[in-house]
């Protein structure tokens, strides 16, 4: 107990003042003990350096931060904002979406859903989402629609409001939580993208000349001389591609405005230095300042219409487009209400979820533009990579592209939602195949969590049908330390040490954009509470002795608040099996937010709501497994 006391403060420092979970873990230092003294000395802290800092103390009246009168009470109140404004790329809408697309909004959506669980009841749920935006949507401007439309035999409006469709649809089915769905042809979009040019033009920022180079048609950008090579074509002949995307290029001489970008690497620069965590995971954050030691030229942003005609024109010159990405990028700006105040209140609080092949883009180009708007950088920028099909990347020429609407009907869309989140790693790319989607869902949803549901939810455990009573006497919170011997083994307090510090690690997952290690997390306790189970043997202990029926209830209790957790940590990725778990708990709809994490109350002496209380009707399955009868392989097809 001494050793726990006396790491408590240093360990309480870590966690966010303003996080939910700060309770949850100061509730659960007592069981950890004399390992945190060790875990301590590894990492070469000692718990008896170091000044003493104000931490939360539990009082009669609730918790505080140490500022008030000594016996509990609040101390001053603190100044607290907890918005958050999440935004995806807007994707374009030159072809069908693929399941590239869809990871980048699952990514937002858990992103999102966990912030609103940070404001879930009792403060309610009106109140969590109107401190959480999410926007996503299509990007429908520019030459590559303008050429994919007259390939088609489209306009390029009709072809932009079929893929825009198809889109919305595709996160309608996958349970994407978007605030907003926006279109670069909305006219709301128009006004914030003719006013934020306005605002570069009345800086000074803007200026008219030749601009001559290689431009990529279907990258949307301009590129130097050293990101070009020569190819050989089906035709024989060498022809300039793009390095990276092998892409074609062409070279384009015309008059155009440009935007003095040139006199931003310094602004840049300094940006990083002052945010080390603006661009995230980090190996991204030193490829953009790898590119900012490079020439940084200044950048054309406008096409000429003889050569651009489907775009928003230029304010005051009908003569040119706006170039497609300044157009774009605005759109983070449009959905919060630019240039009216409401977009003064979020813009503090945006972090931007993009794929790394728009990074220049959103960390060079869009942070550049908004300082010469005399506006702030995105407050974050998460980077993720791609995935591959047998490692391969997707392409219509190769026939591997993934239809993402077929994945979500054969899998399930919870259990889509969950492959994606958990096999995909941002820091680089990940490779799809069937046989690893079933594998994955069937020995994580079905068989381990599913399983151990079902199994300590079943009548021949639990014929009662209630949430059984925890014995402090089998389960002491102090090992050894009662006179007669408890049931529980060495293991068993590495489970409830297990499970006790998951919230506060999945916290921070979340918070480094690491939702993989978040579900890793989650998956090891789920295996842990199973071998918990198995080396207790419920079935085995016999109703009728006294000592017996205590530790069963007990070991269900214990099994019953792991299932809990594991379903409260699940909502942001699987927002209905997470339901139907908690509702086979009978954990009503407030009590589900980050506040009611906290582990096995009675363990540490306190009262537990759900003890005594009749568990949900439903006794389905949570998630079928999916055999070979219902996984077919998936026939992949081009889109």
């Amino acid at each position: 107990m001494g050793g726990a006391s006396a790491c408590a403060p240093f360990l309480l420092r870590l966690v966010p003042c303003r996080s939910p979970l700060r309770r949850v873990f100061a509730g659960a230092l007592e069981s950890l003990g004399p390992m945190l003294q060790a875990v301590l000395r590894g990492i070469g802290h000692s718990v008896r350096r170091g000044p003493s800092l104000r931490i939360p103390v539990l009082g009669s009246r609730g918790w505080c931060d140490g500022a008030g009168d000594g016996d509990g009470s609040p101390g001053p109140p603190r100044a607290r904002d907890d918005r958050a404004y999440f935004t995806t790329p807007i994707f374009y809408v030159n072809a069908a979406p693929h399941i590239g697309h869809l990871y980048s909004v699952l990514l937002a959506d858990a992103m999102a859903r966990y912030r609103r669980l940070r404001a879930a009841p009792p403060r309610g749920p009106a109140l969590a989402d109107s401190l959480v935006r999410f926007s996503t949507g299509t990007d429908e401007h520019g030459l590559k629609i303008q050429q994919a439309a007259a390939a088609a035999g489209l306009s390029p409006s009709e072809l932009c409001n079929r893929v825009s469709a198809q889109f919305r649809a595709l996160f309608q089915e996958a349970d994407v939580s978007f605030t907003d769905f926006l279109r670069t042809t909305e006219a709301r979009h128009q006004r914030a993208v003719h006013h934020f040019w306005g605002a570069l033009r009345a800086r000074g920022l803007l200026y008219k000349g030749l601009y001559e180079g290689w431009y990529c048609a279907s990258d949307e950008c301009f590129l130097p001389e050293a990101k070009v090579t020569w190819r050989p074509g089906p035709d024989g002949e060498s022809h300039p591609v793009a390095l990276e995307s092998g892409h074609p290029v062409c070279w384009m001489k015309e008059e155009n405005y440009i935007f003095r970008l040139s006199q931003f690497r310094e602004p840049l620069r300094q940006w990083l230095q002052d945010n080390p965590q603006a661009i995230t995971p980090d190996p991204f954050r030193l490829t953009v300042l790898q590119w900012l030691e490079e020439d940084l030229p200044d950048l054309s942003v406008s096409r000429g219409n003889s050569s651009l005609s489907w775009g928003l024109p230029v304010p005051g010159d009908p003569t040119q487009t706006i170039y497609v990405w300044v157009d774009a990028l605005v759109n983070y700006l449009t959905v919060i209400g630019y240039p009216d105040l409401e977009q003064k209140v979020w813009w503090p609080s945006t972090h931007h979820i993009i794929g790394k092949d728009i990074l220049k883009f959103h960390a060079i180009y869009w942070p550049a533009l908004l300082l010469g708007a005399g506006m702030t950088p995105p407050h974050r920028i998460y980077v993720h990579s791609h995935w591959t099909v047998h490692g391969q990347k997707m392409s219509k020429s190769l026939g591997n592209v993934v239809d993402p609407l077929t994945c979500l009907n054969r899998f399930t869309v919870d259990g889509f939602r969950y492959f994606l989140l958990r096999q995909g790693v941002p820091n680089w790319d990940c490779d799809y195949y069937e046989k690893k989607v079933v594998k994955l869902l069937d020995a994580e949803l079905a068989d381990a969590l599913g399983g151990l549901l079902n199994r300590c939810t079943a009548t021949s455990l639990n014929p009662t049908g209630i949430f059984p009573v925890f014995c402090n006497s089998c389960f002491p919170s102090m090992e050894g330390a009662t006179v007669a011997p408890p049931k529980a083994q060495p293991e068993d307090y590495a489970l409830v040490r297990s499970v006790s510090a998951l919230p506060l690690q999945v916290e921070n997952y979340y918070e480094n954009f690491q939702i993989y290690k978040a579900l890793e997390a989650v998956s090891s306790c789920v295996r842990q509470t199973n071998s918990f189970v198995q080396r207790n043997a419920p079935w085995k202990l016999n109703r009728e002795n006294l000592a017996d029926l205590q530790w069963l209830d007990t070991v269900l209790h214990v099994t019953l608040e792991c299932l809990r957790v594991f379903g409260l940590l699940l909502q942001p990725v699987t927002p209905a099996l997470a339901d139907k778990l908690l509702s086979r708990l009978g954990i009503s709809e407030t009590e589900r937010g980050l506040q009611d994490l906290c582990f096995l109350p009675r363990y540490y002496g306190q009262s537990c709501p759900f003890e005594g209380r009749r568990l949900g009707p439903d006794t389905g399955l949570l998630f079928p497994r999916l055999d070979k009868s219902r996984a077919r392989l998936t026939k992949v097809h081009s889109t």
